[in-house]
């Protein structure tokens, strides 16, 4: 029996009784046990009340120097009737109403949709008493209003042993979020056809999931079930870090990556299962079809030199140019493999992978044979910790519990987490706008997933910003005053 039957059971047992719900948005644990609530009762529930703040005054740094900001603050409102978990299925809100001194009328502010989930682990804002996350905090210095969600996450279990926050409780629960902000358009401050969403690591896969799979008819059943408003869940532009995405097809994209750097301990992966997961990748990335200007059909025969000419050297180039003078002297004769012609840095990609030296990662870097990744628990189910979600993976089970096929609900559940998906589906109500950036020296997953995420949409006709930060690490952001500079170009507000 499954942890959602479980609880079905157990709310036939009990009074239909709901609770009122105070204005915040808390919702008594007899309410989160309850019925599903009538559509009035729901209306009620999910009605977001524009009195039920607490004014704060506060100091936020911003490239334009300190601002002093005064704004309300909603905490912890609850975003469906029927959550399974009300400390993580909550959002805060925050809205500027003044900017040293001057007072700021949010009504039409772009509204930035900003979760903090890492590693596909639960998160919670049930506790914030204000605006939390940076880019939050630099969102509403620019006079935009400022939403961050919780969600369910991986490692969640029950009383009875069942797992409640592996896939696709993430995603369901923030696309329920943004249904929550756009039903309430009118009342919620902020214009909610302009939400832009951002997230880092998991939180950028999330985020450009969002971005990629708005409107689709995937995720109703489960948004039905926990009572998420009766609106849809498009976005207007999305914000992408380091994602850790496209699951299904990472292991073979970091062989082919990394595949001949040592790990932390020294040593080589073995090359023969590398060549193996390197030949899928191959298949897989021909499968996509991709095409840029001067390369044609991107495949793994032309991906280095197309990142290298599209990323690696303008990141490298960049960096170099805002060095004094003496730092890179220094910096290019400490890292002699670049050819800096005074206004350009050039290098092979062997030279690259040297440079970056150890692999973050082990082999496979995802589907772990011992069900030991991290990715692996995302796909739990019920009472099994953890799963298998490709067929390599499968047919290398050391941990004794592999089976001889993947289950069944494995398929679907990699589309509902896989931005890649809807991006080869054409999706007509994904997000047009996206910021995507990575650190050049970020190896917890392989380069070309920033570079067939962009380009795919690049593809699809959408205007697309992405970058690569050099020798930046996983979860580098070092231009986030950009980011907000974006969100006012891209949606048209000049406050």
């Amino acid at each position: 029996m499954t942890h959602a039957m479980k609880r079905r059971a157990l709310i036939k047992g009990l009074a239909a009784a709901v609770v009122a719900v105070p204005a915040a948005g808390i919702t008594s644990s007899a309410h989160a046990l309850s019925a599903t609530p009538s559509a009035a009762a729901s209306a009620a529930t999910l009605a977001f009340d524009p009195d039920a703040y607490s004014e704060i005054t506060t100091t936020i740094s911003t490239d334009d120097g300190d601002k002093e900001v005064t704004y309300h603050f909603w905490s912890a409102i609850t975003y469906v009737t029927d959550p399974v978990d009300e400390t993580y299925q909550s959002l805060t809100v925050s809205v500027p109403v003044s900017i040293d001194g001057t007072a700021v009328d949010a009504t039409d502010a772009p509204i930035l949709v900003s979760n903090s989930i890492g590693g596909y682990l639960p998160s919670s804002v049930s506790t914030n008493t204000g605006v939390s996350s940076s880019r939050a905090k630099l969102a509403i210095a620019a006079g935009y209003v400022a939403v961050e969600p919780g969600a369910r996450g991986r490692t969640l279990v029950d009383s009875d042993g069942d797992y409640y926050g592996t896939a696709p409780a993430a995603i369901v629960d923030l696309k329920a979020a943004i249904r929550y902000v756009r039903y309430n358009a009118g009342t919620i401050p902020g214009d909610t056809d302009r939400i832009v969403t951002a997230g880092t690591s998991a939180g950028g896969a999330l985020s450009a999931l969002l971005g990629a799979s708005g409107g689709s008819s995937l995720y109703d059943d489960y948004l039905s079930e926990l009572g998420a408003a009766d609106a849809d869940d498009v976005i207007y532009a999305t914000g992408a870090w380091c994602p850790i995405t496209d699951l299904e097809n990472a292991d073979g994209a970091y062989e082919w990556n990394w595949g001949t750097n040592e790990t932390s301990g020294g040593s080589e992966v073995d090359q023969t299962e590398s060549a193996e997961l390197t030949a899928l990748f191959e298949t897989y990335q021909s499968s996509l079809g991709l095409t840029a200007d001067d390369y044609g059909t991107i495949t793994t025969d032309n991906f280095a030199d197309y990142l290298l000419a599209t990323y690696l050297e303008p990141a490298a180039t960049s960096y170099l140019t805002d060095l004094s003078d003496s730092e890179r002297t220094s910096y290019l004769s400490s890292n002699t493999f670049i050819t800096w012609d005074g206004s350009s840095a050039t290098f092979t990609w062997a030279d690259y992978l040297d440079h970056v030296g150890t692999r973050t990662k082990s082999l496979p870097a995802f589907d772990a044979f011992d069900l030991s990744a991290g990715e692996n628990n995302l796909f739990g189910l019920d009472t099994t910790e953890a799963r298998h979600f490709t067929d390599y993976g499968l047919e290398h089970d050391t941990s004794g519990s592999g089976g001889t096929s993947l289950d069944s609900d494995i398929p679907a559940k990699l589309e509902m987490m896989n931005p890649m998906y809807f991006i080869g589906e054409g999706n007509d109500d994904r997000a047009k706008y996206w910021w995507i950036r990575t650190g050049t020296s970020d190896s917890d997953t392989a380069l070309t997933v920033v570079g067939n995420l962009a380009l795919s949409l690049e593809n699809l006709g959408d205007t697309v910003d992405a970058a690569m930060y050099w020798d930046g690490a996983h979860g580098a952001d070092e231009d986030p005053a950009d980011f907000i500079t974006w969100i006012g170009e891209v949606t048209g507000y000049t406050g």
